[in-house]
């Protein structure tokens, strides 16, 4: 009679890092290496997976090569047809077994001592969010890079440390700063419950996606360090634009208005979004102020008049009183800007 097994399943890990791959072959190694050298005492824990999302260059060959280098330390997948960062995502969800999922863009990296300060954080306050903080990284860094602080981003407007509330606190915070890029909020991979995914086919998808994570969110820790170097490079999904990406910018706040609209915020978040919206405006038309000779006056005064009134949906505060609370705040520049912008018609 065969003796039974009474050996214990494996432990899942305490993290999963997650790496879109799209085109990015100058790239992807130094990612990837910064996530695997990093871990390598801890290996167990620490699971990076990777999707293929039908690269045209030389990604995908390669991404076997360095599973190669770091035998069983990466995880490979790949789409069938490209769909796009979010679909990327959230496939890269859906194959996750870590208790905290980290989403890393391939061509970023993680800076020197990331996931051991992670580690640290998580096993002393057990928190839903750890926000971190970044560094502009670019290819020739110039003293006015320095100057403008580019060395250390802050990505939260509010105390650092925790473990703190989170929710409308959390959410209000990170619409203060705009920084609302998914690879600077290590979140519970139990937070990505029913239909919280990236939205497919959108851009601006981060801005879409993370308020409504930091709302569900009980608890968070604000690190005010440097874990991610971001890398500013020609050719990245934003460095262009047209009549399309401005007016997902533009909407990009619309289903966590709406959540807002149904479960009415607190009174810091109720500015914080009106604030984000108010940004979102400007960007979009400014945007439509750079296509002027390219595309037709009549579709820019068209999508104009869309963006004026979704932002008329998305924010909590009309016009009149966002500048009245712009000025109360000493901020007459943003009041003066907020009023020009919403007069702005395209000629």
């Amino acid at each position: 009679m065969p003796t039974p097994d009474t050996s214990s399943p494996p432990q899942p890990p305490w993290l999963s890092v997650l790496i879109p791959v799209y085109n990015v072959e100058a790239y992807l190694t130094a990612c990837v290496k910064s996530v695997v050298e990093q871990s390598a005492d801890d290996a167990a824990g620490v699971e990076v997976l990777l999707l293929d999302d039908r690269s045209t260059d030389g990604s995908a060959p390669l991404m076997q090569d360095l599973a190669g280098r770091w035998p069983g330390r990466l995880r490979l997948l790949q789409h069938d047809a490209n769909a796009g960062l979010s679909a990327a995502r959230n496939t890269l969800i859906e194959h996750a077994r870590g208790d905290y999922l980290w989403f890393l863009d391939s061509d970023d990296k993680l800076l020197p001592g990331a996931i051991d300060g992670l580690r640290r954080i998580v096993q002393r306050h057990a928190v839903d969010v750890v926000l971190c903080d970044f560094r502009v990284w670019r290819k020739q860094e110039r003293l006015k890079h320095v100057l403008r602080g580019e060395r250390h981003r802050a990505t939260f407007d509010g105390r650092s440390g925790g473990p703190q509330p989170g929710g409308d606190a959390l959410a209000a915070g990170l619409l203060m700063t705009g920084q609302l890029h998914a690879w600077s909020k290590i979140s519970r991979r139990a937070l990505w419950t029913g239909d919280l995914r990236f939205p497919v086919g959108r851009y601006f998808e981060d801005m879409a996606t993370m308020p409504l994570l930091a709302r569900r969110a009980q608890t968070f820790y604000y690190a005010p360090r440097a874990w991610v170097a971001y890398r500013q490079r020609e050719g990245s999904i934003l460095a262009s634009t047209d009549v399309r990406k401005a007016s997902h910018q533009s909407a990009a706040l619309a289903e966590f208005a709406a959540e807002c609209a149904a479960q009415p915020p607190s009174e810091p978040l109720r500015f914080a979004l009106a604030h984000q919206s108010a940004r979102n405006l400007a960007g979009a038309l400014r945007s439509l102020q750079r296509m002027a000779g390219e595309v037709p006056l009549a579709e820019r005064q068209a999508a104009a008049d869309r963006f004026r009134a979704e932002f008329d949906r998305q924010s909590p505060l009309p016009v009149p009183a966002l500048r009245w609370q712009y000025l109360r705040r000493g901020w007459w520049l943003r009041a003066v800007r907020l009023g020009r912008w919403y007069a702005w018609r395209p000629r």
